[in-house]
């Protein structure tokens, strides 16, 4: 079987700490392409990962003009994901496109729209459904550990951890700050858990405090990654933290919290990760810590039960050691050969993008958003 062909639009943090290594590491995939703003992150990927014979554009038509190409992935700031995908989509591409599907819900609705128009196929880069306890939590619902789940709670939150490179601050590339950026993480896994995708209202608030209140100058303020840049007030327009309620339709509720910078001592497990809280008529769990902990009944006696050994979950470029093998590159490869199914569809991806839209709209308006 011929080599699958990969383009790649986008060269930044995501592209080089998950998607470069990923697909390097499967076998019978060329990466022949590589697009970027600026020319030299696409060269420097090319000679690191690509063929002999990659080739480099600043325009991304260009890259989807080449009708060799059998696959893009689309890791550009969020704003950019819809019109990328959508060309990609009609020039005959199947697309990864990294997490969110989308800057709004108009725009990923557009994507979904295109999907069935051209009949290819699109996937979200939702990887921390991939995670060992994530999957081990996910086996534990689906064999009825906890009944029926009706409370949940999608946390991610940093005491101070502000990304300060790239563009994460810029609301009109990005779309907003840490709701969209790693709460979406949270959410996801938390449906994804549920297996409940059917929304009732949405109500939320958004808060924009810290990101401009704290002296970005002050050593010390922002302790993330051992990043001593800092940000900056007169450009920071994106919130700084923001939390929600999700009623389902079958009457379960979901409370989001997300943050960069918040004055809240972090929580094990809620720290730098998605952490996700499932309460059901039999029984609860969390994820901490990376395993599952399990609150239920043993012998008419209130017990917790720590599910399986320790694993850390591995984070792409910052959890320390090797990369493992990437199970979303593994599962990618295997569906573009026609051996297997998308892990994430871009249905599940266009609920979340719908909730996190409708936070940010609620917040304007102080109205609940009904589905």
């Amino acid at each position: 079987m011929a080599n699958l062909k990969i383009g790649f639009i986008g060269c930044g943090g995501i592209a080089n700490q998950k998607h470069f290594p990923g697909m390097a590491g499967m076998e019978g995939v060329d990466m022949v392409a590589f697009c970027d703003l600026i020319i030299e992150r696409a060269e420097k990927a090319a000679k690191e990962y690509g063929t002999p014979d990659a080739k480099v554009y600043t325009d991304y038509k260009e890259l989807l003009a080449d009708p060799t190409i059998d696959a893009v992935h689309v890791l550009t700031p969020n704003i950019a994901h819809c019109e990328i995908t959508i060309a990609a989509l009609e020039a005959g591409k199947h697309v990864l496109c990294e997490k969110p599907m989308a800057a709004t819900e108009a725009d990923a609705k557009k994507m979904l729209e295109a999907r069935d128009r051209t009949g290819k196929m699109l996937t979200i880069g939702y990887q921390y459904r991939h995670f060992f306890a994530n999957q081990v939590a996910k086996k534990v619902v689906d064999d009825g550990w906890l009944g029926d789940v009706y409370y949940a709670e999608a946390t991610y939150l940093r005491r101070r951890g502000v990304p300060t490179w790239g563009v994460f601050t810029d609301k009109s590339k990005q779309g907003g700050g840490p709701l969209i950026d790693i709460g979406t993480h949270a959410l996801d896994l938390t449906l994804f858990l549920m297996n409940n995708y059917d929304v009732d209202y949405v109500v939320g608030t958004s808060f924009e405090k810290l990101g401009r209140l704290l002296d970005p100058e002050h050593q010390g303020q922002n302790n993330w990654r051992g990043d001593p840049d800092h940000w900056n007030n007169e450009t920071y327009d994106v919130e700084d933290s923001a939390v929600g309620q999700i009623k389902m339709k079958n009457g379960a509720v979901i409370n989001l919290r997300a943050s960069w910078a918040i004055n809240m001592a972090e929580a094990a497990g809620a720290s730098n990760q998605a952490y996700t809280l499932l309460c059901g008529t039999k029984g609860g769990l969390d994820t901490i810590e990376g395993r599952v902990r399990l609150n239920h009944v043993v012998a008419n006696q209130p017990t917790i039960s720590w599910v399986g050994e320790k694993v850390q979950g591995y984070i792409p470029g910052f959890t320390p050691g090797p990369a493992p093998k990437s199970k979303e590159a593994e599962i990618w490869v295997k569906a573009l050969r026609g051996e297997g199914d998308l892990f994430v569809t871009a249905d599940q991806a266009y609920v979340v993008t719908r909730i996190l839209d409708s936070i940010y709209q609620s917040s304007k308006t102080g109205k609940a958003i009904y589905f």
